[in-house]
């Protein structure tokens, strides 16, 4: 190997290094260091170490020193801060669609790019969400398989399925396998979903991730139609009811402002709303769905669709069939 090449390598695994075990509060001295490099059948002494982290400097990756009896190191640039890893680290626990596996490995992972010393307290400081999770070891192929029929414009096939009374999987179409466009994937309602076309009913549909198996990237390219070339994730996302597809409206509302702080969770900030006395009045362009229905529903008196008429007249009739389940008794 040439001298050229050794030094590469050295100045890779002195980076390598002092991302993984060093931080502001856990410098390495030049000893440590050195240590460590000739672990890994790396020879070097303090002048080329010296050297070394010139290089380093000079070529836009930091090391930081202290000055002492013997010269401390150690990286305080990271991609991913600690609030930006927590977050991480919080969101896959709560994910009911990763194993709990792959949890584990996924937040062993996250808490490594903040080095040895900080893992160690990201991981401790963990909390377990008592939710249950999915028993579908295969998601993250489910997700890889899906990425790539995305990235090269091919369709997607798979056997989905739904579960019993009895905890048992129940395959549907009679355990064909589904054949869709893949758009694009989304989390929604603690769940991992793929957007898709399809060419036999000519609309858009919705899958669970966890729902499916034996996940196939297709030969064929994906169906070029005008719903896919102008297919708009965020506003299709917006317009949902867990993830319930329906016909788009513009829905005319009058609600109280005690439910308003509701109202932003659910249509964004840029909700625009008309303030008359105690009440607020706006539009907002949703799919209709039973999912949508019962949304307005369980505000009760606080919400009140006011058009158009044919939605209106489906929550009344949603809330006769309702009423009626309780008469009957």
């Amino acid at each position: 190997m040439t001298n050229e090449n050794v030094k590469r390598i050295r100045l890779m695994k002195i980076w390598e290094l002092l991302c993984r075990e060093s931080d502001e509060g856990h410098p390495l001295t030049t000893d440590e260091i050195l240590s460590r490099l000739a672990e890994m059948g790396i020879r070097s002494c303090r002048k080329t170490l010296y050297e070394d982290i010139s290089i380093l400097n000079e070529n836009g990756y930091e090391v930081l020193k202290t000055r002492a009896i013997s010269n401390k190191y150690y990286v305080m640039e990271r991609t991913f801060d600690l609030p930006e890893l927590r977050i991480l680290m919080d969101a896959v626990q709560a994910a009911k669609f990763i194993t709990e596996e792959k949890t584990e490995e996924f937040i062993k992972k996250i808490a490594g790019l903040a080095g040895d010393k900080k893992a160690e307290v990201l991981r401790a400081n963990t909390v377990t969400f008592n939710n249950s999770k999915s028993s579908n070891k295969y998601i993250y192929y489910v997700v890889n398989e899906i990425a790539l029929s995305i990235e090269n414009g091919k369709k997607v096939s798979f056997y989905y399925f739904k579960y019993g009374t009895k905890g048992d999987k129940i395959y549907q179409r009679d355990h064909k396998r589904y054949l869709v466009n893949p758009l694009a994937t989304v989390f929604c309602d603690d769940k991992y979903y793929l957007m898709c076309y399809d060419d036999t009913h000519g609309n858009l549909v919705h899958y669970r991730l966890d729902r499916m198996e034996n996940v196939k990237m297709e030969d064929d390219d994906v169906t070029e139609t005008e719903l896919s070339r102008t297919f708009d994730v965020k506003k299709h996302k917006k317009q949902l009811f867990g993830m319930y597809v329906g016909e788009a409206e513009n829905v005319e509302f009058v609600a109280d402002k005690n439910i308003v702080d509701g109202l932003f969770d659910k249509f964004g900030e840029d909700l625009k709303l008309e303030e008359e006395g105690e009440k607020v009045k706006f539009s907002a362009c949703v799919q209709i769905s039973p999912t949508f229905i019962n949304w307005c529903m369980g505000f009760g008196d606080k919400l009140k669709v006011v058009s158009p008429e044919e939605v209106r007249e489906k929550i009344k009739s949603r809330l006769c069939e309702a009423l009626n389940q309780y008469s009957e008794e």
